[in-house]
């Protein structure tokens, strides 16, 4: 797909002459050998190897993509830049921008631009976007804006070290509360503990299901369960393998059960890298305004690497009817005019 970027659109940003876009196949693997594409080969890989399967099932029946969706832009046989995406519940109904890398970002605000505008034409079912922007990256928040996202909140990244905290045999801590690990049982309960900690503005844009939730974690997890109530108070999940090595996992507690920020939630972060890798760093993300987690963090060693800013926007598109349905609506139409809308009087007898 060849796209004329209009240089009227960005002054003073030198646009190239022209570029083309076209989804990732595996040809183009050898060819993204730079540097700033080469933390993604295993993404890259994975949406290779899936992509051929995922088509056939698509030609055949309905479905909405498991494989992240990427866009690689070209001149001539020189890739310029790549957008990752992928869809964040089964409905499809809300997606993310996983990357979106330039090899010269200077100047290329329009390509930029362009990718992110076409991986959003795309995604035909998505009714919300998700995005993340380091607080200090003001171009990657200009373009989000510009493209209609908004900024949600604002969190700080912490590195949880590898081999820190509490054994995972010190278990007498917990108390009453019970550690179970997260599967197809168990998902519920995680579930609903993450939707009672979202704000509800996100947790309508994320329109999450416990399937969902288990999809992107990958069955990785473990809660702590108050027995009495079969209730969820706090838990700790997988999400990805985060670029600079570790774990990117989500930690939430029970809003009402904020005491057990401290040992508790240690033991529950013990427990996560004994399953997810022994010894590897944790990688979680704290709302800048939750002082006491930040100050506990910050008290255990944990390591502050940046704020991140989650944006987010919404989609409206206008579902035309397809044709066979409006002509028939055409027809009785025209049809309900000569179908009678009352009982008929009797014709009068006229004498000739």
């Amino acid at each position: 797909m060849a796209v004329e970027p209009d240089p009227t659109q960005f002054p003073g940003t030198p646009s190239p002459t022209s570029w083309r876009l076209e989804p990732l196949a595996g040809w183009h693997l050898p060819l993204l050998s730079d540097p700033t594409f080469l933390p993604l080969q295993s993404v890259l890989q994975r949406a290779v190897w899936l992509g051929l399967p995922e088509r056939l099932i698509h030609a055949l029946a309905a479905r909405q993509p498991i494989a992240p969706v990427v866009l690689v832009a070209f001149s001539d046989q020189n890739p310029l830049g790549l957008i990752v995406t992928s869809r964040l519940n089964r409905s499809g109904s809300c997606w993310q921008v996983q990357h979106l890398r330039l090899v010269n970002p200077t100047g290329q605000r329009d390509l930029a631009s362009t990718l992110l505008r076409e991986a959003i034409h795309q995604a035909k079912d998505a009714t919300s976007w998700m995005a993340t922007a380091s607080s200090l990256d003001s171009q990657r928040l200009a373009l989000l804006r510009e493209q209609g996202f908004q900024p949600l909140r604002t969190d700080q990244l912490w590195c949880w070290p590898g081999a820190h905290g509490a054994e995972r045999g010190n278990s007498s801590a917990l108390g009453s509360l019970q550690l179970r690990p997260l599967n197809r049982r168990t998902g519920a309960l995680l579930w609903h503990l993450e939707q009672a900690d979202c704000p509800a503005q996100l947790r309508q844009l994320l329109d999450r299901r416990v399937e969902d939730l288990l999809d992107q974690s990958h069955h990785k997890g473990w809660i702590l369960v108050d027995g009495t109530r079969d209730e969820a108070v706090a838990g700790v999940r997988w999400i990805g393998e985060h670029p600079g090595g570790g774990h990117d996992v989500e930690l939430t507690v029970h809003p009402g059960w904020q005491h057990l920020i401290g040992g508790t939630t240690e033991l529950l972060l013990a427990q996560a890298q004994q399953t997810f890798g022994r010894g590897q760093d944790l990688w979680l993300r704290c709302d800048v305004r939750d002082a006491p987690r930040q100050s506990w963090l910050r008290g255990r060693g944990a390591l502050e690497r940046g704020e991140q800013v989650l944006m987010a926007r919404s989609v409206w598109r206008r579902h035309e009817q397809p044709l066979p349905a409006l002509a028939a609506q055409r027809l009785e139409a025209m049809f309900g005019q000569l179908q009678p809308q009352r009982r008929p009087l009797p014709t009068p007898v006229i004498s000739r």
